[in-house]
C-alpha cells in the first residue's frame, strides 16, 4: 500500500448507528448486508403513481424513541435520526442528554445531512390547509432543514456547532466532510467530537410521482415475489432506483481525544473531496471528469495513492445512465488499478435513501471492514452486467475484503460529486 502518515489529519470513528430497511441497529444492518438481505417490498397500490415498490424501515417503531405528542410535531426522519445518533454515542461511550454537563456538551458538535428534510411533514400540513383544516404550529421549523439539526442537538444536549448540509444525494457524505474540517480546525470553540447523521424519510405518493416525472425511479410492474429484486445496480435489466429511507450515524473524534479517553475506534475517515460538474440539474456530465476529480481529491486529502484503495462503495443507484457513467468515473480516477478494485452497492438491498446515501454507505463500509472478519457486501440482483458496467461489483454474495481501506462515492442532483476515503479497524 502506498500511503503517507495521515493520522494527524484523520478522524477516528468511535461509534456507529443505523436505522435501515434491513435492520435496526448496526449489528443487524451489518449481518443483513453480509447475508445479502433485500429490504425492498411492494407498497400499497395507488392510482396516482406507477411505482409499486419501495424500501421502508418497516421494523422501526418511532414511539420507542419519542412521545406520541412529539410524533405529531416532527417529521418521520427525526426519531430515526435520533435513534441512530443515540446508538452511535452509546457505542462511542460518550455521554449525552441529562448525563452530559455543560462543558462536555460544548465539546461535541452535530452535522445532519438530509436531502428532503421535513418534506413529509410539510406536505401533510399543506393537505390539512387545503382541506379546510389547520396547520401545525411547527410547520416552519420542520420545513427548515437546519432546525432539524437543532432538534437533534437539543435532545442530545450537544452545545457545539449544530449544522445541516443539504446537497441532494451527497448531503451526508458532505456532512462528513464538514465534520472533518471542524475537527481539523484550530479555531476557538472547535469541537473535539462531531456526531454526523444522514437521514431521509419520505416514501409517499407525492415524492414517487415527482421522481417518476424525472424518469429515475423504477416503474416496472413487479410481482410480490419479484419485488425484493427490483433494485438492480449495474445489471443489464436495471430500470431505475427504488426509493428508500432511514438514518445512519457516526461519532467522529480527533485521534488524540479518542486516545486520551481510551476509546477503541471502529474506523477512520481519512479524506474527503467534492466537486461540481456545472453541467445539468439532474444528469451527470458525460465525461465524468469532475466525479473522477472528487475521488482523486479525496485520495489526495487522505494521502493515499489509488493502489492503496482496495474497495469502492459505489453510489450505484440502478439507473441505466448513472451506473455506466459512475463506472467510467472510477476508471478515470483509478486508471489500471480500477480492474483490481472490489466494489459494492448497498442500494441493491436498502434502496436509495436520498440524502442519507453517503452515511448509509459509510456505516456499511466501516462496519463491514472492521473486526476480525472484514468483508465486502454484495451487490445483490446483479446477474448480467449491463453495457459499460465492466468492473467488479461483488455480485450476489459477500466475499472477504482485500483490505480495510475503501473509497465511498456519491453523485447528486445539482451536478454534485462527493467522495470519502475510510478505513475499518481490526
Amino acid at each position: 500500500m502506498k500511503t503517507t502518515d495521515s493520522s494527524s489529519r484523520s478522524a477516528v470513528i468511535t461509534g456507529l448507528g443505523a436505522v435501515s430497511p434491513i435492520g435496526i441497529g448496526v449489528d443487524s444492518y451489518r449481518n443483513s448486508l453480509q447475508a445479502g438481505v433485500s429490504g425492498v417490498r411492494p407498497i400499497e397500490p395507488d392510482d396516482r403513481i406507477r411505482s409499486g415498490v419501495a424500501a421502508p424501515c418497516s421494523d422501526f417503531e418511532p414511539s420507542d424513541i419519542v412521545s406520541s405528542a412529539d410524533l405529531r410535531r416532527l417529521p418521520r426522519l427525526a426519531p430515526m435520526a435520533l435513534a441512530a445518533a443515540t446508538e452511535a454515542l452509546t457505542q462511542a461511550r460518550r455521554p449525552f442528554g441529562p448525563e452530559l454537563d455543560v462543558q462536555g456538551g460544548r465539546s461535541v458538535g452535530l452535522v445532519l445531512g438530509t436531502g428532503g428534510g421535513g418534506i413529509d411533514f410539510t406536505l401533510d400540513q399543506a393537505r390539512s390547509i387545503y382541506a379546510g383544516g389547520k396547520a401545525s404550529l411547527w410547520t416552519i421549523t420542520n420545513a427548515t432543514h437546519g432546525n432539524l439539526a437543532g432538534e437533534l442537538s437539543i435532545r442530545l444536549g450537544l452545545r457545539g456547532p449544530s449544522l445541516c448540509v443539504s446537497t441532494g444525494c451527497a448531503s451526508s457524505s458532505d456532512a462528513v466532510g464538514l465534520a472533518m474540517d471542524l475537527l481539523r480546525s484550530d479555531r476557538p470553540g472547535t469541537p473535539e467530537a462531531v456526531v454526523v447523521v444522514g437521514a431521509d424519510a419520505h416514501i409517499r405518493w407525492e415524492t414517487l410521482a415527482a421522481m417518476e416525472l424525472l424518469g429515475v425511479v423504477s416503474t416496472k410492474e413487479w410481482s410480490d415475489e419479484e419485488a425484493p429484486t427490483a433494485c438492480r445496480p449495474f445489471d443489464k435489466s436495471r430500470s431505475g432506483f427504488v426509493l428508500g429511507e432511514g438514518a445512519w450515524a457516526a461519532v467522529l473524534e480527533r485521534p488524540d481525544v479518542a486516545a486520551d479517553r481510551g476509546a477503541r475506534p471502529v474506523g477512520r475517515v481519512l479524506g474527503y473531496g467534492c466537486t461540481c460538474d456545472a453541467h445539468h440539474r439532474v444528469r451527470p456530465a458525460e465525461d465524468m471528469a469532475e466525479s473522477a476529480r472528487a475521488m482523486t481529491l479525496a485520495m489526495r486529502d487522505a494521502r493515499v495513492e489509488p493502489e492503496g484503495i482496495g474497495v469502492v462503495h459505489y453510489h450505484g443507484t440502478g439507473t441505466p445512465l448513472n451506473d455506466r457513467l459512475e463506472t467510467m468515473a472510477v476508471r478515470l480516477a483509478f486508471g489500471d488499478h480500477a480492474d483490481r478494485l472490489t466494489g459494492s452497492s448497498c442500494k441493491s438491498m436498502i434502496g436509495h435513501p436520498q440524502g442519507a446515501s453517503g452515511m448509509a454507505a459509510l456505516v456499511a463500509t466501516v462496519a463491514a471492514l472492521s473486526g476480525d472478519d472484514p468483508f465486502v457486501p454484495p451487490t445483490i440482483n446483479l446477474h448480467e452486467p449491463g453495457e459499460g458496467c465492466d468492473l467488479d461489483y461483488t455480485p450476489l454474495e459477500a466475499r472477504p475484503a482485500p483490505g480495510r481501506v475503501a473509497l465511498v462515492n456519491c453523485l447528486a442532483f445539482g451536478a454534485k460529486n462527493s467522495a470519502l476515503v475510510v478505513e475499518g479497524c481490526a
